[in-house]
C-alpha cells in the first residue's frame, strides 16, 4: 500500500467515479482502476460494488476511507513540518557550552540568532569543557562550545576568535599596586581556580608550563565550580587567579579587581560537532552568522593601523 494508491482511493470515494477521480489527479482511467485494483488484490478484499455504471463503497471502502484520509493528512502535516523546518520556519537548536562562552559570549550571538529566526526554539546548558565534550559525544546537542583542548576524533572541531585571560588580584593583594610580575613570581601567592576540566584551568596551566612554571608548585587554595565564584573569591582577597577579561571586566572598571600584566595569550574557542550526524538547517545558519561576525572581525582587525 503506497501513499499514491491511498491518494487515487480517496479521490475515487470521494467522487464515487472513477474518470472523474483520475482527471481531477491528471492520471489516465487506467492508471486510476489499476491503482484500485492493486489495493483490493493486495488485501483480498472490494472495496467498491459494482453496480451498473456506478460505484458505491463496501463496509470495508467505508472503513479504509476514514483510515486513508488520516494518514494522508499525517503525511502532508510530516511535509509541511520539513519544509518549515528547511526554512526555519520550526526547529530546535541545543547548544552545550562551557561557563565563559555561556555567561558572556554567547548571549549576544543567540539575541541575534532568534531575532533573525524567531521561530526556532533556543536551548542552552551550561558545563565545562569536559562536559560539553561528553554531552556531544553522547548526542546530547547539536553544537558545542569550549575554551579549552580535547582529544575526541569522533567530533570535528572548528576555531572561532575567542578572549584574552588576565591575571587579577583584589584591593587587599600584595599585587594589586604592581603593574606586571614575572612567571618565576607565581609560586608566591596563593591561587584561586577554576575546577580540573575547566577550559580556562587548562589554558592557564599550559601558558604556565610554556614560561618554565611548574604549575604543580603553585599554592591552590581554592578551586572553584564557576567564574562568579572564583571571581567573588579573589576580590575578597583569597588569592590570585587568571580569568577571561570578559569576566571581571565590570570590577576592573569600578577598582575591586587589578590586572597584573603576564603577557598570558589571546586564546581562541572551539565549536564542536559530531563528525557523522547531519547538519540541520538552524545548525548552519547559526554557524553563518558566526562566520559573519568572524569576518566582520577580522576586516576590523586589518583596518586598524
Amino acid at each position: 500500500m503506497t501513499l499514491e494508491q491511498l491518494r487515487i482511493f480517496v479521490a475515487v470515494a470521494e467522487q464515487l467515479h472513477v474518470t472523474r477521480a483520475a482527471r481531477d489527479l491528471r492520471l489516465t482511467q487506467s492508471a486510476a482502476s489499476a491503482a484500485i485494483a492493486a489495493l483490493e488484490q493486495r488485501h483480498g478484499t472490494m472495496l467498491f460494488h459494482r453496480i451498473g455504471r456506478g460505484i458505491q463503497l463496501t463496509q470495508a471502502g467505508r472503513v479504509l476511507l476514514a483510515e486513508a484520509r488520516a494518514v494522508l493528512k499525517h503525511a502532508a502535516d510530516a511535509e509541511r513540518a520539513l519544509e518549515e523546518m528547511s526554512g526555519l520556519k520550526r526547529g530546535r537548536l541545543s547548544i552545550h557550552a562551557s561557563q565563559t562562552i555561556a555567561n558572556y559570549w554567547l548571549p549576544l550571538r543567540l539575541h541575534r540568532f532568534r531575532a533573525a529566526h524567531p521561530q526556532i526554539e533556543l536551548h542552552l546548558t551550561i558545563g565545562n569543557t569536559a562536559q560539553v565534550a561528553r554531552a556531544m559525544l553522547e548526542g546530547g546537542a547539536d553544537l558545542g562550545f569550549i575554551e579549552g583542548e580535547i582529544d575526541e576524533p569522533a567530533l570535528l572541531r572548528q576555531r572561532i576568535p575567542g578572549d584574552r585571560l588576565v591575571l587579577v588580584v583584589g584591593e587587599s593583594h600584595p599585587w594589586f599596586q604592581r603593574r606586571a610580575v614575572k612567571p618565576a613570581n607565581l609560586a608566591e601567592t596563593s591561587w584561586v581556580l577554576r575546577e580540573p576540566g575547566s577550559g580556562t584551568r587548562q589554558v592557564f596551566e599550559a601558558a604556565a608550563r610554556s614560561m618554565g612554571v611548574d604549575v604543580a608548585a603553585l599554592p591552590v587554595v581554592l578551586e572553584l565550580p564557576s567564574n562568579e565564584a572564583v571571581r567573588s573569591a579573589v576580590e575578597a582577597g583569597a588569592g590570585a587567579t587568571v580569568i577571561s577579561e570578559l569576566v571581571v571586566q565590570s570590577s576592573l572598571r569600578h577598582g575591586a579587581l587589578h590586572a597584573v600584566d603576564l603577557k598570558l595569550p589571546r586564546r581562541d574557542f572551539e565549536v564542536l560537532r559530531q563528525r557523522d550526524r547531519y547538519r540541520s538547517q538552524a545548525e548552519q545558519a547559526f554557524m553563518t552568522l558566526l562566520d559573519a561576525k568572524k569576518s566582520a572581525a577580522a576586516k576590523s582587525n586589518q583596518s586598524t593601523p
